[in-house]
Order: structure tokens, then C-alpha cells, then sequence
């Protein structure tokens, strides 16, 4: 199996079909191609815009979901399908998380590559806001991807993350006080954004 992103503007992802497993019908890995095939193209761009928010690299994001994609793709059969989401989230997130750790990571600083032009429909607001969230420790940043732009609970955070809800509530909170810092210049700044109840 290859797994195949299209061009950058609207990314694709699709299944190269393979060689049939010996003993498995040709209908039954077929219908198993397509199935996969269909909720990478569906749910894919999602998850790559998640890995960026977290890892702040469209190049790694996009390596991110690749690798999330295959370890999908092998545990297919067995997975249910109103819990692919969730899976997805933890494997983005651990992986972030991991590469941030690798030294070669550390020292390389990660902008948004130039020939992505930003959304016409992105404002100087969120512009600001996502300057700031990549000055955040990866953990606490992934906590705050999965917490508010997933819109998980904390237990569902805390899950994803494997840490215990303790460690996503002060995670979040040290992480917030730290956007409003960053961000105490911009009074049009919508606090409800940063999650006035997070704790």
C-alpha cells in the first residue's frame, strides 16, 4: 500500500492499490481499498490542519498524517469506524509530540513554508493568535489543539494524551495564561477564544 498526498493546494490522499494478500478475496480487500480510500479523501485535510496547529510545520504535518494514515490502514479491519477520529487525534498529537523531542527539531526553526499563501479569509487576529500558539511547549499546545479546536473534554484530552486530567487542566491553564500574555496588546482580542472556563 502507498498512500499518495495530492498537489498543495487542495491536498488528496488516496490508496495505491497493492498486491492481494494471499487468501483474501479480491472483492474483500477491494471493498477494504475503498472504504480506507474514501475516509482518507474525507477526513485527511482535517487532520493535517490539526498536526499543523500542533506541530506548527505544514512539511512534518503532512509527514504526520502519512504516518497516522498507515497505522490506520493496518489496523482497519479491526477498528470501529465512529472512533477513527479519535484515533487519528491520538496518533497526531503523540507523534507531534515526539518529533518535537528529536534534537534535529530543536534547532531547526519551523516557519510556514512561503509558497502557501495565507487565506484571504484569515485575519490579522488569527494570524497573531497562531504567531503565538507556536511559541507554546509542544505538550501544552497539543493539549489546547485537542481541548479547543477538537473540542475534547478533558478526559478525552487526558486520553489522547496519556496523562492524567490533572496534568490537562494545568497544561491548559499555564498554556492560556500564557496566550493572553502574548496577546495583551490586541484589547479586540476575544477572551472567550482562549477559554475563560478551561479550569
Amino acid at each position: 500500500m502507498g498512500l499518495v498526498a495530492g498537489d498543495d493546494k487542495e491536498m488528496t490522499y488516496e490508496v495505491v492499490p497493492r498486491d492481494w494478500d494471499v487468501g483474501q478475496g479480491r472483492a474483500g480487500a477491494l471493498r477494504t481499498e475503498l472504504s480506507f480510500s474514501r475516509m482518507a479523501a474525507e477526513r485527511a485535510p482535517l487532520w493535517c490542519r490539526i498536526a499543523f496547529l500542533v506541530c506548527g510545520d505544514w512539511a512534518l504535518a503532512e509527514d504526520i498524517v502519512q504516518v497516522t494514515l498507515v497505522r490506520l490502514y493496518q489496523r482497519w479491519e479491526r477498528l470501529d469506524p465512529t472512533r477513527v477520529d479519535g484515533y487519528a487525534r491520538r496518533v497526531i498529537a503523540r507523534l507531534a509530540i515526539d518529533e518535537s523531542r528529536r534534537p534535529h527539531r530543536r534547532a531547526e526553526v519551523l516557519v510556514t513554508p512561503p509558497d502557501r499563501p495565507a487565506s484571504e479569509s484569515m485575519s490579522t487576529d488569527g494570524l497573531e493568535v497562531r504567531a503565538a500558539l507556536d511559541r507554546l511547549a509542544p505538550r501544552q499546545r497539543a493539549v489546547l489543539v485537542l481541548r479547543f479546536y477538537c473540542d475534547l473534554s478533558v478526559a478525552e484530552t487526558a486520553s489522547a494524551l496519556r496523562i492524567s486530567q490533572g496534568t490537562v487542566k494545568s497544561q491548559s491553564a499555564r498554556a492560556l495564561d500564557t496566550l493572553r500574555t502574548l496577546l495583551t496588546d490586541r484589547s479586540d482580542f476575544d477572551c472567550d477564544l482562549l477559554g475563560e472556563g478551561a479550569q
